[in-house]
């Protein structure tokens, strides 16, 4: 799987972590920013992994601030995209079987590294189950269009 990867500054070290997490996993990462803990803007990571999701760059996000909030508010402007921030593995497991987030944001602190890894492991070892779900989504959809 690819995915693409941002943080802001609070979270770049947790950011280096979860890209060798993923990279030990298989998966090919593109990391587009921040790149060092120089204080940043989060809105602008969250906007280009939202992006690329949209545009099928990769296929899915993972973003990470101090709590994961700012992230996903940001992320979740763009239409398309349905960010989920998570502090636990089995709301990260449900949010993709259930609402089939695209994107995952962390909170550098609020959650530990081998939490993190935790919660990433759940978030992408399960598919989105669609059915009963899938008229929600296209509630959303019509949200999203509403909007333009």
């Amino acid at each position: 799987m690819k995915i693409g990867v941002g943080s802001d500054h609070v979270g770049y070290a947790l950011k280096l972590e979860i890209i060798e997490h993923l990279k030990e996993l298989g998966h090919e990462v593109v990391d587009f920013g921040h790149y060092n803990n120089q204080r940043t803007d989060y809105p602008i990571y969250g906007e280009k992994v939202a992006n690329a999701v949209v545009n099928k760059e990769v296929d899915c996000g993972i973003l990470i601030c101090g709590t994961g909030v700012g992230m996903s508010i940001a992320a979740n402007k763009v239409n398309g995209i349905r960010a989920v921030v998570c502090s636990e593995p089995y709301s990260a497991m449900l949010s993709k079987q259930h609402n089939n987030t695209n994107i995952l944001t962390l909170g550098a602190r609020v959650v530990g590294t081998e939490l993190a890894k935790m919660i990433v492991d759940s978030w992408l070892g399960v598919e989105y189950e669609a059915g009963r779900h899938d008229k929600r989504l296209e509630m959303i959809r019509e949200i999203e269009t509403k909007q333009k």
